[in-house]
């Protein structure tokens, strides 16, 4: 199966909306792990360890949910290029 696939006709179709859908800035600012690596375009493992090192994971009952925000700012915190800056 192909990563940002699902059998599950319903889950493609969120899968599908994830990256086209328009909010409030153009982004969601929680998002799950699932959607979360399909937004940035990354494995589920990575984006889930990436999420934990930058501290923007809430866990709520069996959800975890990503701040988007704060993983935005880590990334580029933490990845930005000095030498450009």
């Amino acid at each position: 199966m192909v990563r940002g696939t699902s059998k599950d006709p319903g889950k493609q179709e969120r899968l599908d909306n994830y990256k086209t859908q328009q909010l409030k800035g153009g982004k969601k600012k929680w998002v799950r792990y699932d959607e979360g690596a399909v937004l940035y375009s990354m494995g589920i493992h990575s984006f889930m360890d990436l999420a934990n090192e930058a501290k923007a994971v809430y866990r709520i009952k069996r959800i975890c949910l990503v701040n988007t925000e704060k993983l935005d700012e880590y990334i580029e915190m933490m990845y930005s290029d000095p030498e450009n800056d």
